[in-house]
């Protein structure tokens, strides 16, 4: 097999007869080259199989027009639609996307970090792993101001922007609906709360709680990582329990049927011997049986935002800084799973 030779622009310049600079100048549709000479040169370049080398344009121009991503899971309906958010923002805007997963591990997040900073990537959008407990791996980012934007899952940093949901008014209002249901010992479901999304939702249970006069129990919050076998997993430790509750929020839909599933096979009925509010309103919380009462908000808009901020950011439109807290809206979706008492679905 003969080696490929890569076809340069002196050899399209040769070919066409014209400079190599004209060649250069009409390949990035240079106002001073003429729309016939353009065509001339791209259908040459096209037909000898020509290739930009971005990787040097780049390097002279000290910019990729590539955005990192990292997010925790990819096998997540709520981060498959941030990223597709995410990805049509920047894409429209001229920019690409390099999609990297933590898998909830830090260590792999600072990897992840390492490669795209070593990509030179315009900027960087991070949704924070379970673990992650300070934001270091950052550094070389922060040092060179590359723009950082968290999302979702968000640290405080003085050289960061977030882009989030206010979480404990979200719990407080799924516990509160439970407690109108007249629920009195309500078990929450969640995971470590090291990262925001899950302390905010831990204390708006907690003042839902304390502001309609029950008691918490730390043995009424039970800790895992969300998955719907950590829900099963839930479920076996509520029928342990010398009491029942009679009221179960959960701070993700998918570890919230699993637990519901769990329970109807040990003969619980739900709602009404217990029941459940879930987060996320994935599409698994339409198809489980009673349907699952939800918090909604949108993926796709909390990555076309935090696109949005950081490109705006990259084009001189908007500063990032740890002033710049975006809070989206979200919305409580009653279904049946909460219905103890009869009350018109949403």
């Amino acid at each position: 097999m003969e080696n490929y030779k890569e076809v340069t622009i002196y050899d399209i310049a040769k070919k066409l007869k014209i400079s190599p600079a004209t060649v250069s100048r009409g390949l990035q549709d240079h106002p001073l080259i003429s729309p016939k000479t353009k065509k001339r040169i791209f259908e040459a370049a096209h037909k000898m199989g020509y290739r930009q080398n971005h990787f040097a344009r780049n390097l002279r121009n000290q910019k990729t027009d590539t955005i990192g991503v990292i997010v925790p899971r990819l096998n997540s309906y709520f981060m498959s639609a941030v990223i597709a958010g995410i990805e049509h923002f920047a894409n429209q805007r001229g920019y690409n996307v390099i999609i990297s997963q933590s898998s909830e591990s830090s260590s792999k997040e600072a990897a992840n970090a390492k490669i795209l900073f070593n990509n030179r990537v315009d900027g960087l959008l991070v949704s924070l792993a379970y673990d992650t407990k300070e934001l270091s791996h950052f550094d070389s980012f922060f040092r060179r101001n590359i723009p950082v934007v968290f999302f979702d899952r968000v640290m405080e940093h003085g050289s960061c922007s977030n882009v989030l949901i206010d979480n404990a008014k979200a719990a407080y209002e799924g516990t509160k609906h439970l407690i109108e249901q007249g629920c009195k010992r309500i078990v929450h479901i969640t995971a470590s709360s090291q990262q925001n999304v899950y302390l905010e939702r831990l204390q708006g249970y907690k003042q839902a709680l304390t502001d309609h006069k029950i008691k918490f129990k730390e043995e009424d919050v039970i800790f895992g990582n969300l998955t719907m076998e950590a829900g099963a997993d839930a479920a076996e430790t509520i029928l342990k329990m010398k009491k029942l509750p009679d009221g179960v929020f959960v701070a993700n839909d998918n570890c919230a049927v699993g637990c519901m599933l769990a329970l109807k096979q040990k003969g619980i009925k739900i709602p009404q011997d217990i029941a459940f509010v879930g987060f996320n309103n994935d599409p698994v919380s339409k198809v489980v049986e009673p349907n699952l009462t939800t918090i909604s908000y949108s993926g796709y808009e909390i990555g076309e935002v935090a696109a949005r901020h950081l490109i705006n950011h990259l084009t001189g439109v908007s500063s990032i800084d740890n002033t710049n807290t975006i809070v989206l809206r979200s919305e409580f979706i009653i279904r049946a799973s909460s219905l103890k008492k009869k009350k018109k679905l949403l």
